[in-house]
């Protein structure tokens, strides 16, 4: 992401150069708008889970190649939601991206949510409810730990890009030559979330201007998501 922009305009300082309490304000903000984007998105998931036609269609794409023509177009809208976000100062361009971005996520999630659901023996909403709750305390002990000690997380941006290369490789790997991933694959995905959430958190600290609260909250809830995809993968493995 190119913050550059907003580094060398005048209106909006640097968090790193204003006072404890607007720093504090702006990681309200932030946060306030990571609950919001994540309360829009089980909104949406409720509603898409009860169109019969979508949830078919989505199922159905899970299969074989189509599924990387599913991942290509999520990759394609969330890339310019991120980047809309990311380099204007119009607030309703950013509400915009924000949204796009919990549409898609949203969208992207009926397989593996209505699989959760409806075809896992035992107690159903109790396996999501689970991850969920895990997925939030290992997101909030990870930011606690870069806003407490505001560590700089920025030299994990290489291990990051080489992390999600090989992730991507593997799934289109696995799709093409028709092999399950398994536990350690969900697991390494766990590591490489994390690791995300380290890093989006420290960038909100040290990179973020005053202005770009709608921005960082998008990062927060991608990184947010992709941690409890996995998580959830690997409950729904256990069960």
């Amino acid at each position: 992401m190119e913050l550059s922009e907003y580094k060398n305009t005048p209106t909006f300082q640097p968090l790193i150069e204003v006072s404890q309490d607007t720093r504090a304000a702006f990681y309200r903000k932030t946060y306030a708008h990571v609950a919001l984007a994540t309360l829009l998105f089980v909104v949406i998931e409720t509603v898409l889970l009860r169109i019969d036609p979508l949830v078919d269609l989505m199922l159905s794409l899970t299969q074989g190649w189509t599924w990387l023509l599913v991942l290509g177009a999520f990759m394609v809208a969330t890339n310019y939601a991120e980047k809309l976000a990311h380099t204007t100062h119009d607030k309703t361009k950013q509400y915009l991206a924000l949204f796009l971005f919990v549409l898609a996520e949203a969208v992207i999630f009926v397989p593996l949510l209505y699989i959760a659901i409806y075809y896992i023996d035992g107690d159903y909403f109790s396996i999501v409810n689970q991850a969920a709750i895990m997925t939030l305390a290992l997101f909030t002990g990870l930011s606690a730990v870069v806003l407490i000690t505001k560590k700089d997380f920025s030299f994990l941006r290489t291990f990051l890009t080489i992390g999600f290369f090989i992730a991507v490789a593997a799934i289109i790997a696995g799709m093409l030559f028709g092999f399950n991933l398994g536990l350690v694959f969900s697991a390494g995905m766990i590591v490489l979330a994390s690791a995300t959430i380290l890093y989006q958190t420290s960038q909100l600290v040290h990179q973020y201007t005053t202005d770009q609260y709608v921005g960082a909250s998008l990062g927060l809830f991608a990184s947010l998501m992709l941690l409890f995809w996995y998580i959830l993968s690997i409950f729904m493995s256990n069960d």
